[in-house]
């Protein structure tokens, strides 16, 4: 009685949906009733019947995009729709907007909603109340179905037993457990990228080298269908970081690592899925679950290294280590405002770095903080770390010696592995050729290619192997092992060797350092050295003036010179600064014409003939000729005090004043006049020593 001839005037519209594919795939009874929809309508005395079927495969919770449901409330609207066919409500729609618009606006232009259990009006209250209800329990339902298949999920994950999909390298045995596939050469590859990784700690590092060495990496295609055998590729990004960050490599059961995140896009509800969580808002992590290629405590080295790369992720990240000659680069903290120092470089090859604290990036408005060179700075840490690890130097040699033979031979075995396995798929092959009719050319053609594609890839990778022979360096001779344990005794001319780049250096220096606080005082910096046992070492180093290079010689040096140029000839004087230790600016030693060369520069007069008796100046060697002693014995004459005497620096000549010698001799002539004899006996002598 609800259908009146405006109804059957305008069209009847038949909305066909289904949630997901697999329903697609399976529910076929499901969508026949949906369909089977526009016999009823024209049953029911419609003519013009309308079948929506564009959104099958869709949900209708609200997050998706419907182009169906909004083609039908456009012909509503345009008053074109008499009747709005569905089995249910949920097929409509399974949340509360779209249900109550499609209401609403079937209210507005009066368009009936037919269900399999009766017709109903939205322009009357009672219809309304009833389609809002039903609407309403569409939503609920669907909430309660949603919760509780999580919570089932949930539940068997807390036992370990939840997997969507296996992690390359695992493969399931039994119900809900997994074991490490028994594919010797997928296991091997597996554990070379977290032995790699043990040796450059960085992903990209690792990335890199495997990449140069051509070594595939093993892969699973969830697209295939039936029993998912690893694939072998060269590697991507993407996959080292899968395999030195997923849990499950070290043994443990992780679920709930990534989430949902929901946002308003356009009016409507977007869900953007895996989003990454922290450790500790993960559902589940039962650690030992299973067999693991490296132990948990190994796993977690491994990601506070990872996070430490990720450079500006924060102000206590590190950073990984780059490009540049700074050593403490990512490591020096101020002391001041607790900031982390900040890397630039100048000079003419772009080579000499600085510490800066970003204090006044983050704040314009703040004084500047600290600043200084990293030469010296450099330099000081660098020989703390040499004196520290100088009783490991004969070990380090003997893991450089082994890891370098290891190394070597990683190529070679993965191409031996590689090579063993085409040779059994072309074994396999072979026999599939053996066992088919030869006569059955239909068939036998194409296992004959296959069969020829598989000796062909044994061909490849044979070649492939003498190459890797040929080219693989030789195991460290006898010579060079002397030369590597010798260095080890000598950890300083192997930190200094040319063939040790600053960036090895750095890793050396992460490895034993967690930072480095710095505090400028005065000329002074101060630093504070925090290992990685929890030990700690004070340092201060000197910091350089203002307008001061670092090929500068010390001011005690300077004043060494200036002093000694009024005493000896420039030769003398450089032969003393040998002698004594003193190098030049850029390290080397002194010689005539550099001792020339830095008068001139200081504005230092040369030593002339005779400056010592103008000024009244005598040697120790002209003194004693003067007294009529040895030199030996003047020289414990001034040490005892007895004549005043100076010398600038050991090694320098002493300075004696020749009014000084006089006194001295006027002095122990009136002791010896007035000395009476030594007994009692007027017949006893006395040596008269002068």
């Amino acid at each position: 009685m609800k259908i009146a001839p405006d109804h059957l005037a305008r069209g009847a519209f038949v909305y066909v949906r289904q949630s997901t594919a697999d329903q697609l795939a399976n529910n076929h009874e499901s969508r026949r009733r949906q369909y089977g929809l526009a016999e009823r309508a024209r049953a029911l005395g419609w003519t013009d019947v309308t079948v929506i079927d564009d959104d099958l495969g869709r949900s209708g919770a609200g997050g998706v995009s419907r182009p169906g449901f909004e083609r039908l409330l456009t012909a509503i609207c345009e008053g074109r729709v008499g009747a709005v066919f569905a089995i249910e409500a949920s097929r409509l729609a399974r949340n509360g907007r779209d249900w109550h618009t499609l209401i609403e606006f079937c209210g507005l232009v009066g368009t009936l909603i037919v269900d399999e259990d009766g017709t109903y009006s939205a322009q009357d209250p009672n219809d309304r109340l009833l389609l809002g209800m039903k609407g309403a329990m569409s939503e609920l339902e669907l909430s309660l179905l949603r919760a509780r298949s999580l919570e089932a999920l949930r539940q068997k994950a807390r036992r370990g037993e939840l997997y969507s999909t296996v992690a390359v390298g695992y493969s399931r045995a039994g119900r809900g457990k997994i074991e490490m596939d028994p594919d010797l050469r997928v296991r091997e590859a597996i554990r070379l990228v977290f032995a790699r990784f043990a040796e450059m700690q960085s992903i990209r590092q690792v990335f890199l080298s495997l990449r140069a060495d051509r070594i595939a990496l093993p892969y699973i295609d969830h697209r295939q269908a039936g029993e998912r055998r690893p694939l072998w590729k060269l590697p991507v990004y993407a996959t080292v970081n899968n395999l030195l960050t997923n849990p499950v490599y070290a043994g443990a059961y992780a679920f709930g690592r990534t989430g949902s995140r929901t946002t308003i896009e356009d009016g409507r509800k977007r869900v953007l899925r895996g989003h990454r969580k922290d450790r500790s808002e993960w559902a589940v992590l039962l650690v030992d679950h299973h067999e693991g290629h490296l132990p948990w405590a190994e796993y977690e080295r491994n990601q506070r290294l990872i996070a430490d790369n990720a450079n500006g992720k924060g102000v206590m990240a590190r950073g990984a280590v780059r490009r540049g000659e700074a050593l403490l680069a990512g490591l020096v903290r101020c002391g001041h405002c607790g900031r982390r120092l900040l890397v630039s470089y100048n000079g003419a090859k772009g080579d000499i770095g600085r510490y800066n604290c970003d204090a006044v990036r983050s704040n314009p408005g703040a004084a500047p903080c600290i600043s200084f060179g990293s030469l010296r700075v450099d330099t000081a840490v660098g020989a703390e770390v040499v004196r520290v690890l100088q009783p490991l130097g004969i070990e380090a040699a003997v893991h450089a010696i082994a890891g370098g033979e290891q190394r070597a031979g990683e190529k070679r075995r993965q191409v031996e592995l590689a090579l063993e396995q085409a040779r059994h798929e072309a074994a396999r092959a072979r026999r599939g050729y053996d066992a088919v009719d030869p006569d059955n050319r239909l068939v036998a053609g194409e296992i004959e290619r296959r069969w020829e594609a598989a000796l062909a890839a044994v061909r490849a990778l044979e070649a492939e192997l003498e190459g890797v022979v040929r080219r693989q360096p030789a195991a460290p001779g006898a010579e060079e092992r002397r030369r590597l344990l010798r260095m080890g005794t000598d950890l300083e001319a192997a930190w200094h060797h040319p063939a040790a780049t600053a960036a090895t250096r750095k890793r050396i220096v992460r490895v034993v350092l967690r930072e480095v606080v710095a505090r400028v005082e005065g000329d002074r910096i101060q630093l504070l050295l925090h290992w990685q046992g929890g030990d700690h070492t004070r340092l201060e180093v000197r910091r350089n003036r203002r307008g001061r290079t670092r090929w500068a010689v010390e001011p005690e040096t300077v004043d060494l010179i200036r002093a000694c140029a009024r005493l000896m000839p420039d030769k003398a004087i450089a032969g003393m600064l040998n002698r004594t230790g003193q190098r030049t600016g850029r390290l080397n030693g002194w010689t005539q014409s550099r001792v020339r060369s830095f008068r001139n520069t200081h504005g230092i007069a040369v030593h002339t003939e005779g400056e010592w008796a103008e000024r009244g100046e005598v040697t120790l060697p002209e003194a004693a000729r003067l007294l009529g002693l040895s030199p030996m014995t003047v020289l414990r004459r001034i040490r005892a005090g007895d004549i005043p005497a100076e010398q600038y620096c050991k090694g320098a000549p002493w300075v004696i004043k020749r009014h000084h010698i006089e006194d001295w001799r006027l002095a122990e002539r009136t002791t010896a006049r007035r000395a009476g004899p030594p007994s009692a006996d007027p017949d006893q002598q006395a040596f008269g020593f002068q």
